[in-house]
């Protein structure tokens, strides 16, 4: 997380996160990373996800949204299909229809390849998530279809971790 940003969460919140995910592209997006943090929150979870590198069309009106879930599995592998195949199907602990699995998160809004949102959810508390992947699709999210909002490839990943 940009060092001026961890400066300013650390004025509102007091505690350190209790799980972080360090999110990497797959290999069509190596300039893609982040920074996932995940704090216990209203007996669920404040979420800050600070993205960049993100695949950007550099046209006003035109910025790109992505899909955003945790994913049920543990590792960020797959094939040549699909990079990040193992991560597995969204994270739905409740057999949740789509879009309220726990795993559905507020799109992501690239600006010039960056993207920075902090949401609360009450689906989760962070250590239920430790150990998930966290994944970026390539395209937004569709909030109907089922199971996953049809958003396309996976296109960067990465692991839920104790801080």
């Amino acid at each position: 997380m940009r060092k001026e940003l961890t400066e300013v969460i650390k004025t509102i919140l007091p505690m350190p996160p209790v799980c972080t995910a360090d999110v990497m592209g797959s290999s069509k997006y190596p300039n893609l990373q982040g920074v996932l943090n995940f704090y216990p929150f209203w007996n669920g979870s404040l979420v800050i996800a600070e993205l960049w590198g993100l695949p950007s069309t550099g046209r006003i009106c035109e910025e790109n949204v992505f899909g955003f879930h945790i994913h049920e599995g543990n590792s960020c592998t797959g094939n040549p299909d699909d990079p990040f195949a193992d991560a597995g199907l969204h994270y739905n602990p409740g057999g949740c229809m789509h879009p309220h699995h726990a795993g559905d998160f507020p799109p992501l809004f690239e600006n010039d390849g960056y993207a920075l949102t902090i949401f609360y959810t009450n689906r989760f508390e962070p250590e239920e998530v430790e150990g998930h992947c966290v994944i970026v699709h390539g395209m937004p999210d569709d909030f109907h279809t089922q199971p996953s909002g049809d958003s396309g490839m996976k296109i960067a990943c990465g692991i839920i971790k104790a801080s």
